[in-house]
């Protein structure tokens, strides 16, 4: 009989798809299951994800794969979307929602938040986090605290979506560096530590104690089980992995993200205003980072202009690009589509220039969707004439962040990149 190949287990857990991937020790992927699950509405009514239909999926995914004749599991790990926070009683069991990040935030309790722990300025400063409500997740958990204190009293932990997950494989409850440090207002950049106000609300009684990216436990099947990682900070790996120069990336998807890890500088007022936050990498180190809703505004407007020139849902995808089409009216699909890429690459060229500010990035890389869109990437590559744009190819990228950091084999050649030429027209 043949011996099993030897793989790592990797979940994958976005707003949309949830995904299971196993890579083999070369790091590509041999098997992969992918579905979407509907979400439910929390007590308001505001539409979030069916934390209980999502448990459900993990465990039956897990089970499934551990049945699979030809691999053998040496190890499993998480990567999910951030500011999200799981509250479980001390049996371990859900005792709320899982809200989502978008919900609205009560304004008077807002107020009352900046009165106490305030100036907002100096918060956002402190904790390189912009005022964005439940997107700061640890306003969500201070919610309850002042809403809803009897839900407050039986959570015996707040667990950040990615930690969950691994909580519900059997590690033990706790915090990792990266899921603390996405704009979540609990971390203080300056003092690498909580912020005063988390101690002050007496909330961090509800986190569970910190871990690195790194670290793993055992289970009695001399099973690796990982902490689980913030997505944006695992799509980061692979690059930071197999790259020593200073380079920026631009993650695309739902949200556009340009990232850079070779940026130390403070993030000032204007940068805070401007959506621009940092993140933690899985070690500890800050990565500065800008964003916007690009993903988002890009598919509802191709929405608008299918509907208006009578195209398929996907026309943009056939849209090659053509400079002269930028100077025309737009009086057909292709020629708005261009137009409709240079109005949001306005805003992806201020959101990207945040982070380039101060540094000595040479190289800018695309990661996900947009990095295979030619109008995008033309567009990109004028935008930023100093700088060697590239598309990356990397399998999952998120998902393989999380495999790398459990892996200690050589990681060559899991990023591809094509050098995207300045079209003159």
């Amino acid at each position: 009989m043949p011996a099993k190949v030897s793989v790592i287990a990797i979940f994958d857990i976005g707003k949309t798809n949830k995904k299971l991937f196993l890579f083999a020790e070369n790091f590509q992927i041999v098997w992969e299951k992918s579905d979407h699950l509907p979400e439910t509405q929390d007590e308001d009514g505001d539409p979030c994800e069916d934390l209980s239909a999502l448990s459900q999926w993990v465990l039956a995914a897990w089970a499934e794969v551990l049945a699979l004749p030809t691999y053998a599991i040496r190890a499993v790990n998480f990567s999910a979307y951030g500011a999200s926070l799981v509250y479980v009683d001390a049996t371990g069991k859900p005792v709320a929602p899982l809200y989502n990040y978008l919900k609205p935030f009560p304004e008077n309790l807002l107020d009352e938040f900046y009165q106490k722990y305030g100036p907002a300025a100096d918060l956002a400063r402190e904790t390189a986090s912009p005022a964005l409500g439940h997107l700061n997740s640890g306003l969500g958990l201070w919610r309850i605290q002042q809403q809803q204190p009897e839900l407050y009293q039986r959570i015996a932990y707040a667990l950040h979506l990615p930690q969950f997950l691994a909580f519900l494989l059997g590690a033990p409850a706790c915090t990792d560096l990266t899921s603390v440090g996405c704009h979540t207002m609990l971390w203080d950049f300056e003092k690498n530590d909580y912020h005063r106000w988390v101690v002050e609300a007496g909330i961090i009684e509800k986190f569970a104690p910190l871990k690195t990216g790194k670290e793993t436990w055992q289970n009695e099947a001399g099973l690796r089980i990982g902490t689980g990682l913030h997505d944006s900070s695992a799509a980061l790996i692979p690059y930071l992995a197999c790259f020593s120069e200073p380079f920026a990336l631009i993650s695309t998807g739902t949200w556009s993200i340009s990232l850079n890890p070779f940026n130390n500088s403070p993030l000032t007022a204007e940068e805070l205003e401007q959506d621009c936050l940092c993140y933690l990498q899985y070690l500890g180190a800050p990565v500065k980072a800008a964003r916007f809703f690009m993903g988002y505004e890009h598919d509802r407007a191709c929405e608008a202009l299918s509907l208006k020139f009578g195209a398929a849902p996907d026309a943009y995808q056939q849209v090659t690009y053509d400079a002269t089409l930028l100077d025309a009216p737009a009086h057909d699909f292709a020629s708005a589509y261009h137009h409709l890429v240079r109005d949001l690459m306005v805003q992806q060229q201020k959101s990207t220039a945040l982070v380039l500010t101060g540094s000595k990035v040479k190289m800018l890389y695309v990661d996900g969707g947009f990095g295979k869109n030619p109008v995008f990437m033309s567009l990109l590559a004028a935008a930023f004439p100093d700088l060697e744009v590239y598309a990356a190819s990397v399998a999952q990228a998120t998902a393989l962040g999380a495999a790398l950091v459990l892996a200690k084999e050589g990681v060559e050649g899991v990023v591809e990149l094509e050098r995207v030429e300045r079209l003159r027209g």
